[in-house]
Formats: structure tokens, sequence, C-alpha cells
């Protein structure tokens, strides 16, 4: 997500407890986190509103990073829950409000395109996959979603890279059976 020795040493120090180190982290990873948040979530508003949990989460666990893997590997984790969290928030909400309440507006093209519409399938489907089998998720996402190499997944994850293999195949099965069905 974001490159350079500069933010994995600021990551490094933030974890250690320098609070200038960690207000230099967040600014610098600021864009980079809506970026990310935006390719999960079609619409910006809701963008937004995870990149902020995503940069309040860092500020809160940042002492959680241990180095072992590089930042930007930890925080594509971060982002990606971040992100399906925010996604499952929304679709409670929605579901919650009666619908003889609801505004009938003009249907957004950003939300209602092709490409919006699959990203919330496939969040509907990573919801389904993570009822059944939790652990496959993250792989899925790293991969996939992030665009990671094994070797740094498998290294997050604290698994072997032919465990990791596995769990994103199993995870691909799943997914595209559910976004079949």
């Amino acid at each position: 997500m974001t490159d350079g020795s500069g933010t994995e040493e600021l990551a490094l120090r933030a974890a250690s407890g320098d609070a200038a180190a960690l207000d230099q982290l967040l600014q610098a990873i600021g864009p980079r986190v809506l970026e990310q948040c935006g390719r999960f979530l079609p619409c910006r508003q809701d963008a937004e509103e995870a990149a902020q949990d995503a940069l309040v989460q860092v500020a809160r666990h940042i002492e959680r990073f241990e180095g072992r893997s590089l930042f930007s590997t930890w925080l594509y984790a971060v982002v990606a829950n971040c992100a399906r969290q925010t996604y499952r928030s929304l679709r409670r909400r929605a579901a919650e409000q009666p619908s003889e309440l609801l505004p009938v507006e003009v249907p957004d093209p950003r939300t209602t395109s092709v490409i919006a519409g699959s990203r919330l399938d496939l969040l509907d489907a990573l919801d389904r996959l993570e009822a059944h089998r939790p652990e496959l998720v993250t792989a899925l996402v790293l991969r996939d979603l992030c665009q990671l190499d094994y070797q740094e997944i498998a290294g997050q994850l604290g698994i072997p890279v032919g465990t990791l293999k596995s769990r994103i195949h199993h995870a691909r099965r799943h997914v595209r059976q559910s976004l079949e069905g």
C-alpha cells in the first residue's frame, strides 16, 4: 500500500510508542488508505468512512505491528477489514429502515454500475465465506483484492505458503459458487 523504507521506519517507531512518528505515519498513509477503501466500496462517502475507521484502527493498534512482515501488508489487512465492516454496517442500517421511510431517489450510476454491483456482490460473498470458513477470508482478500505475493501473505498470517495456496483455492471456489448461485 505504501512503499519505501520511510513508512516502514515510521511504523516501527510508532509501534514502539513514538507519538510524532504515528502522526507522520497517519498523514503519509491517509491517501492510499482511502484509495484502497475505494476498491471495496463504490460510493466515495462510504470509502471515506471506511478509511477513517482504518486510520483510527491503525492509531489504536499500531503496537500490534511487530515488524515480522511489511507494514503495508499489516495495513492491507486492517483496511480490508474496515472496508468490509463498513459495508456490513451500511447493509444492516439499510435493512433496519422501514421501506416507506426511505426517500425515492434517482439511482446513482456510481453505485448501480456493473462494477459497483460486482463489488457489492463480492462483499456479500466474502461475508458468506466468513460465516462458514473465516480462516479463508484474509488469505483471499490479501491475494486477490490487495494483490500481495504469496510469501508476504504467508509471513503475515504465519502459515506455510502451501497452506496459504490451499486456503486461497478453497476460498476462490466458495466465492465462485456463491456468486454463481
